[in-house]
């Protein structure tokens, strides 16, 4: 039995944040084909963090700037690292390479952080910012370079990091959600007739969910409420902050709710869900957890971006205010064109995230490049030299604090 070290930036949380049914889904993928799992974090659990002992995997609490890692690491004696985000990579990728060199090290990139943080500052800046040039932006590239694989959640950023940044295929792989369409629950799901309002879903210390619902609240539901009057908005989510809080006004049919444990149930008595996403990267989990629950959506191209690829939305995509409120009335009111849209997302999910068209390749490039581990390295010569001494700077800043961090005791 192989054995995976999952080195997660938080504890995965699938009922609050799409990274934490992201991580889910991996460890899933692994467990299935049985992998032994080991996770390991720096972060604090939270009440919404999952039990993974529950699964069978091992969890453990490690230190950041702690050569007491190097000693586990040993004691784990993984034959695959999996990076949760590049921000993992960058402190204990040199760790393992060091300590554990044959081991392939994979990153899961989660969306490009790079990407969003460049369109978050275009937004707010009211100025083009060119995110080659962002410190972020080779922070991250570097990490992908000092990875054997490279998990990207999006076609596009697929794309964009191949044209643009002329990174080699060889390190990377495109693998998305992993959803099921279930025909029973399916048949199961509440009619057009059984349902009512829209509905937004988000984790809310993500800045662009946060940014979304005041958008909804400034922007669209003044018109939109006054096209449908006896309709609703209600907005759910953890971790919001009180100023978000303040936006609940029952009187304008405005509602913001917190955290639910059962948010398919919400969203599939919903009508609509709405997602006006300024800025972003990745996918947009809500959107298909939307298509899962058969709520169609409206949102922007940003929103939309790498789920449907050429197929019909689940709804519809509108970038300007008055056609996004002309859809979503219309969606609302025209039982025809919302049934055409469900089935629109069935079709979405069953095409392009059904975890029967990824997990062989997926398995099959670890093997590939867990037998060639050298060769794959040798054919990366950045990745090499990135990791040669004189450019490890994250390494060096982790051995002063380690000794700093002695010295004060």
């Amino acid at each position: 039995m192989k054995k995976l070290l999952i080195i997660g930036y938080v504890w995965p949380e699938p009922q609050t944040t799409g990274a934490g049914v992201r991580m889910m889904q991996l460890i899933n993928l692994f467990l299935k084909n049985d992998f032994e799992i080991t996770f390991v974090s720096t972060a604090e659990k939270s009440i919404y963090s999952e039990d993974l002992n529950t699964l069978g995997v091992v969890e453990n609490k490690i230190k950041l700037n702690d050569s007491s890692f190097d000693t586990f690491l040993e004691e784990v004696n993984p034959d695959l690292v999996l990076f949760d985000r590049f921000y993992t990579e960058e402190q204990f990728g040199w760790r393992v390479s060091e300590v554990f060199p044959k081991a392939a090290r994979i990153l899961d990139t989660e969306d490009l952080h790079f990407l969003r943080n460049a369109r978050q500052n275009s937004l707010t800046q009211e100025k083009e910012i060119y995110f080659l040039e962002s410190d972020m932006a080779k922070r991250e590239i570097a990490s992908m370079y000092r990875s054997d694989i490279s998990l990207i959640i999006s076609e596009e950023e697929v794309e964009l990091l191949k044209n643009r940044f002329k990174i080699d295929s060889s390190i990377l792989h495109y693998l998305p959600f992993l959803l099921e369409n279930n025909s029973k629950v399916i048949e199961n799901l509440p009619s057009f007739e059984e349902r009512n309002h829209f509905i937004f879903l988000g984790n809310y210390k993500h800045p662009p969910n946060a940014d979304a619902v005041l958008e909804l609240k400034n922007t669209i539901w003044p018109l939109l409420s006054k096209q449908l009057p006896e309709a609703e908005l209600h907005c759910y989510g953890a971790y919001a902050s009180e100023h978000l809080k303040q936006l609940h006004k029952p009187a304008e049919r405005f509602f913001f709710h917190g955290w639910i444990e059962d948010a398919n149930a919400k969203i599939a008595n919903a009508k609509v869900m709405l997602a006006p996403l300024r800025f972003g990267a990745g996918l947009k989990g809500k959107l298909l957890q939307g298509m899962q629950c058969g709520t169609p959506s409206i949102t922007n191209s940003l929103g939309a971006e790498g789920i449907a690829g050429t197929l019909p939305w689940g709804g519809y995509i509108e970038d300007y205010t008055k056609g996004f409120v002309e859809k979503a009335t219309q969606l609302y009111k025209d039982k025809s064109m919302w049934e055409t849209c469900r089935q629109n997302g069935f079709y979405i999910l069953e095409q392009r995230f059904s975890p029967a068209n990824f997990e062989e390749s997926f398995f099959a490039k670890i093997n590939s490049v867990s037998q060639i581990i050298e060769t794959h390295r040798q054919n990366n010569f950045i990745g090499s030299l990135l990791a040669h001494h004189s450019l490890q700077s994250t390494k060096y800043l982790s051995k002063w604090i380690e000794e700093k961090n002695r010295t004060l005791k």
